[in-house]
């Protein structure tokens, strides 16, 4: 599926630039926060298992049957009025990994425990809407204000000592992200995002329309507006065929999907990379079977008034130390325009603490699961300067 294109063209429309005329469509979003101290604890929860950990109650689940998951314990913290789970190991300075869509805590499995070996904390939340995480029936409070509050009541809590935190944010991670750092630049100590660039708020042109008037009303995130709709559709295609067809997809085309006619034929198997194996997307196909995919799809859903919500911060910059990362094969990286912008001064006027801009070879969008030694490097040698 053209997951990958429409996320990348979507991250440079979406809230940002959408210059029809010079089709340098960039894409990423501020928001506010919400600091509710009073409102974030830890909650006595218990959570059912999952194929991969038994759990008990607070959620200290110990992944026993493969070596990255070794170790990674889950609590569930209420924040912001809503019961957030957060897998963690290690001790030391605190990494906050955010993840995109399909994703889950899990696509950080690789990082989690690396990072707790080299003397951090790992810490990898579902968002709200996602996995274990509470996801409120109402699609409107989904926004980049919802989101970016749920991680500062989090870190209120499970990063109580650390006044600042390391960020590293994937997808729709990244731009919630560029959101954190742009409206808390106080809490975070450094910044490395995947795939996403960051570009101002375009506040002529609500990105929902431009992308319409763009690719047509079968563009993915068009087609992923009406609740209920594409949420039918992926019930009928099956849930695994999606995960399958989101975590294969690279190729370079827009993310059409005309009703029935994406991620190729019905009766056509998806072959697997070797970084994506039966074992993990059975994991994914676990959450998402709990209780779909309307959660993540509700960020989609909330795009154009998180443009409204975010008029204030018009013109405004990100202002901590960031490093950025995209593969070559990301369509994220092959959209009009995208080159000249990371290459040639655009993110750097934008993100003036811009400290360096790496462009993996033979790397798609889930860089972190695909070559995660290389991310692990990459993110590690930036964060060992602070």
């Amino acid at each position: 599926m053209r997951l990958i294109q429409g996320i990348a063209n979507f991250r440079r429309l979406y809230a940002n630039s959408i210059d029809l005329n010079t089709k340098s469509y960039l894409s990423t979003r501020k928001r506010a926060f919400c600091r509710p101290s009073e409102h974030a604890k830890v909650v006595n929860t218990t959570i059912t298992c999952s194929p991969f950990y038994c759990s008990n109650n607070l959620g200290s689940r110990s992944h026993s049957t493969r070596p990255e998951m070794e170790g990674i314990e889950h609590r569930v913290i209420k924040a912001n009025g809503i019961n957030m789970h957060v897998a963690e190991k290690g001790k030391g300075p605190v990494i906050l990994f955010l993840h995109g869509f399909p994703e889950l805590w899990y696509t950080w499995r690789h990082q989690i425990t690396a990072f707790a070996s080299l003397g951090y904390r790992a810490l990898a939340p579902d968002l709200r809407g996602f996995g274990e995480t509470e996801a409120p029936d109402d699609a409107s409070t989904y926004t980049s204000l919802n989101v970016v509050g749920d991680l500062i009541a989090l870190l209120d809590v499970v990063a109580a000592d650390q006044d600042q935190v390391f960020v590293v944010g994937h997808d729709w991670g990244a731009l919630i992200a560029w959101w954190l750092c742009m409206f808390r630049p106080d809490r975070v100590k450094a910044l490395v995002n995947m795939n996403v660039a960051f570009n101002p708020r375009n506040p002529n042109m609500k990105p929902l329309e431009g992308l319409r008037a763009l690719y047509g009303d079968d563009y993915y995130i068009c087609r992923f507006q009406e609740p209920g709709v594409i949420e039918a559709e992926f019930r009928e295609m099956g849930y695994e065929r999606v995960l399958k067809g989101f975590f294969t997809y690279r190729d370079p085309c827009p993310l059409l999907i005309p009703k029935g006619k994406y991620f190729g034929q019905p009766d056509t198997p998806i072959s697997l990379p070797s970084w994506f194996s039966e074992e993990d997307c059975k994991y994914y196909l676990s959450q998402y079977e709990k209780k779909g995919f309307t959660g993540g799809l509700n960020y989609y859903r909330n795009i154009n008034l998180n443009w409204q919500l975010t008029a204030p911060w018009t013109g405004s910059k990100i202002k901590v130390p960031v490093k950025f990362i995209v593969g070559d094969q990301d369509l994220t990286y092959n959209g009009p325009g995208i080159k000249d912008y990371l290459h040639k001064g655009g993110l750097k006027k934008n993100v003036p603490l811009l400290e360096e801009v790496v462009v993996m070879e033979g790397v798609a969008h889930f860089l972190q699961e695909e070559k995660p030694h290389e991310v692990n490097k990459h993110i590690h040698d930036f964060f060992n300067k602070f």
